[in-house]
């Protein structure tokens, strides 16, 4: 069963998946395709075009623009924003307002069970890997590694989290890999070195907008 609050406007053209709920004045644009089991929460916004996978979670006041697209088990924290335009103008240099036609959509890519905290910004042009975490209130400039907790502004890698979300602790290299354990459930992971992981290239400026 499809759950849509009264409030909710959500597009004839958007498709919803089995078990999903969308609540109070949240908003899902045209063509817009969400997941099963999915709960898009107050005042969330999910553009046109958006993809969002199953058992996702969007949280009060999400906005996720147009060039998005999440996979299942993706959970966005309050405030979050989703950009889609990294060289943001009203105007044309001419002057004209700009159109459609006067930008290229910039796109971001969140992988199976990452998380987005609170208040985060994604900047286009980011993938966002499996299972990484986004420190409440981080600028995302560049893609996150599989695993990564990245935090500050911008944003850097400064760890590696656990598929149940807590940190995980170097037991020491293997080759060109390095051990990571879990305390709290005792997984273990081959991960790329900290300073390895770390060199990621700029997405582009760091300006972010969205159309």
């Amino acid at each position: 069963m499809i759950i849509i609050h009264p409030t909710a406007d959500v597009s004839d053209q958007a498709q919803i998946g089995d078990g999903t709920a969308i609540w109070h004045q949240a908003q899902v644009r045209e063509r817009a395709r969400i997941g099963q089991n999915c709960i898009l929460s107050k005042g969330v916004y999910v553009d046109f075009d958006v993809r969002i996978g199953d058992c996702c979670k969007l949280q009060n006041g999400a906005y996720v623009y147009h060039g998005a697209i999440l996979e299942d088990g993706v959970f966005v924290g309050p405030g979050v924003i989703l950009t889609n335009d990294r060289l943001p103008r009203a105007i044309n240099p001419d002057g004209s307002l700009k159109t459609d036609d006067d930008w290229e959509v910039g796109r971001i890519h969140v992988k199976r069970g990452a998380s987005l905290g609170a208040g985060s910004i994604v900047l286009p042009g980011v993938t966002v890997g499996e299972f990484a975490m986004v420190g409440a209130g981080a600028v995302v400039t560049r893609s996150a590694p599989d695993h990564g907790l990245v935090v500050g502004n911008p944003a850097r890698l400064v760890g590696y989290v656990c598929r149940c979300g807590r940190p995980l602790t170097s037991t020491g290299r293997k080759a060109t890999k390095e051990q990571f354990r879990c305390d709290a459930c005792g997984e273990v992971y081959l991960l790329p070195p900290i300073e390895i992981a770390a060199i990621l290239p700029l997405s582009g400026p760091a300006a972010g907008g969205q159309r």
